[in-house]
């Protein structure tokens, strides 16, 4: 069924980004940082399963993503990957 994608284009807030600073000094996992990045690709992919969903796929497979520095702490994640209607043979 083709190529199926979804966007999602976040910014860092202030006080996660100062947070996250604070975590540097420490070092480590940066908990803030993950947690943005785990729920903006999570978003991102329920997008692309939502238009894929939309124009009757079963399910998508190939699954990517890729991300992009619009502007400094504005990112834009893609989710993409081939949507597929399942059928039997």
């Amino acid at each position: 069924m083709g190529l199926w994608r979804g966007i999602v284009v976040r910014s860092r807030s202030v006080f996660g980004t100062i947070g996250a600073s604070l975590q540097t000094m420490v070092g480590g996992d940066i908990s803030l940082f993950t947690e943005l990045c785990e729920k903006t690709r999570e978003d991102a992919f329920d997008r692309m399963l939502q238009h894929a969903a939309e124009k009757g796929a079963d399910t998508v497979v190939g699954v990517r993503y890729d991300a992009t520095e619009i502007m400094q702490g504005v990112t834009e994640v893609l989710c993409y990957g081939t949507a597929v209607k399942v059928r039997k043979i």
